[in-house]
């Protein structure tokens, strides 16, 4: 491929070496609310044999089949303990998933995720055959927040061990996956092989020296996650699981986009002869040190779309220097996944930037934003596909009835007021507060002062003042929720509490 095709379709081909990053965003987040991710993680996990595209169909057919033993009034299948009746009032009842107001006049199955055999007929992001597989981010998340490629196997592994269902779970959660694969979901649960090729580490030195990488502390509150599932019921668990997958995911992606801008930055001050010289400056002008995604109690949107449009700028222009330099005779060879690649790149830029200036290459990169300006304006394609991937996925469900419009607990993102057009505010619910509350005090010995939790939140970008927390929303549901004891020997006169016992019970039912 060349330049001058490259501008003809800037969003259609991407070069090697950018395409290949294991900075790259990957795979590129479209629609998925808190259930879609869990259910696509359970498909990317293990269960092989069911393709993203396929669960919409499997679902309308499980549908047909119910409808046809209702008509014919035909006995339900063999192993089953319910009727089918009764089994139809726990798919459109029990495990009924609210849909969205522009959902209401359609006909699909929608559940709760609670057990892996659902998941084959339910949670697709999409209604057609092409749903992204929002499973694959989380895979990437976790290798990606791991030290090494055999302390990811070991989490993923974890991982999968919890999203089965044995002996420690509740009644309720063993009969659910027993009864569901006797209604005809055969689709056997393993752990699927994870291709190399889609997965991918930071070097030793960078995954040692960054200060700020949201996957990194996705990693660790999993396994806090994994370690707490037997302190409370199967759907207790999920919730919790939700709450963290929604925000770490999130968060990976904005500071995937945070990242890019600036590896942007740097290369384009290569051209003019600048930018970082050896590996210690490329970090530390590639990778934030910290960073606001988010302000508790503010808008959230606003913010993340001028990291979207940040990115989509990047990516236009990392790509048109990358098939430049090719065009110039001089292509680059390496990678663009860790701070030495990064400063190499920035070297052969400096040393290739005459022929490159020859070319025209700002002129081309002046045209082709002129060219995309809507899409980088996050009006259409890749940058509206993730404000809504972070919409949705934050946001609380919006229900198209209203009495279920409280099914949503584990929200980072709720409506300010009523209207429709009422601002997105970042405001935590009660099930993401459990969930980051435990996070924050996995291994503490006990209560901690209240800045651990504003600590947390850090980590994934978010910030919030400590001495506010007494006084705003998040203070009022840690009372609420008995997380917090008033001191005034601690900061802000709060301490933070375990929400779990240290030694759960191995068995419980739900």
């Amino acid at each position: 491929m060349t330049l001058a095709e490259f501008r003809q379709s800037p969003w259609k081909t991407s070069h090697p070496a950018y395409k290949d990053s294991s900075l790259a965003i990957s795979p590129a987040p479209e629609y998925a609310s808190s259930e879609v991710l869990v259910a696509s993680l359970y498909r990317t996990i293990g269960l092989e044999s069911v393709s993203e595209g396929s669960v919409p169909q499997a679902g309308r057919d499980l549908e047909q089949r119910l409808q046809k033993r209702r008509d014919k009034r035909q006995a339900p299948p063999d192993g089953t303990t319910l009727g089918v009746e009764d089994w139809n009032a726990v798919l459109h009842g029990v495990l009924e998933s609210p849909k969205l107001p522009n959902q209401s006049a359609k006909r699909f199955l929608q559940v709760t995720p609670l057990v892996p055999s659902l998941a084959p007929f339910s949670g697709s992001a999409r209604l057609s055959s092409n749903s992204w597989p929002a499973g694959s981010l989380v895979r990437r998340m976790v290798w990606l927040g791991s030290q090494d490629h055999e302390a990811a196997k070991a989490l993923w592994e974890d991982l999968f061990a919890a999203l089965g269902v044995d002996r420690h779970d509740g009644v309720f959660a063993r009969w659910l996956e027993q009864e569901t694969a006797a209604w005809g979901n055969q689709a056997p649960w393993q752990l699927a092989p994870v291709p190399r090729s889609e997965v991918a580490n930071l070097p030793g030195d960078d995954f040692d020296n960054l200060r700020f990488m949201p996957a990194r502390q996705f990693a660790k509150d999993l396994c806090a996650l994994i370690q707490a599932k037997q302190a409370m019921t199967r759907r207790q668990w999920t919730s919790l699981l939700e709450a963290i997958l929604r925000l770490a995911a999130v968060a990976h992606v904005t500071w995937l986009c945070d990242v890019q801008a600036r590896i942007w930055r740097c290369l384009s001050d290569a051209l003019t002869g600048g930018g970082p010289i050896g590996t210690e400056a490329a970090r530390e002008a590639a990778f934030p040190g910290e960073a606001q995604y988010m302000t508790y109690g503010g808008k959230a949107l606003h913010g993340l779309k001028d990291k979207a449009s940040s990115y989509l700028s990047a990516r236009l222009g990392m790509n048109a220097l990358l098939w430049s330099l090719s065009d110039a005779g001089t292509p680059y060879q390496g990678d663009i996944s860790s701070s030495e690649d990064i400063a190499h790149l920035c070297q052969h830029i400096r040393d290739n930037r005459q022929a490159m200036e020859e070319a025209g290459i700002r002129g081309v990169l002046a045209d082709i934003r002129e060219q995309e300006a809507r899409a980088l304006n996050c009006r259409k394609g890749i940058g509206a596909n993730l404000l809504e991937f972070a919409r949705h996925a934050l946001g609380q469900r919006q229900t198209a009835i209203q009495l279920l419009r409280g099914y949503d607990q584990g929200y980072v993102l709720k409506k300010k007021g009523n209207s429709a057009s009422s601002p997105w505010v970042v405001s935590l619910g009660p099930v993401a507060v459990l969930a980051l509350v435990h996070c924050a005090l996995a291994g503490m010995g006990g209560p901690r002062s209240i800045h651990r939790l504003g600590q947390h939140l850090a980590s994934y970008g978010i910030v919030v003042d400590r001495q506010d927390i007494a006084r705003n929303d998040l203070g009022h549901q840690l009372r609420m929720l008995g997380l917090v004891l008033d001191s005034p020997d601690a900061e802000s006169g709060m301490l933070l509490l375990p929400p779990f016992p240290a030694n759960p019970a191995m068995d419980k039912e739900e």
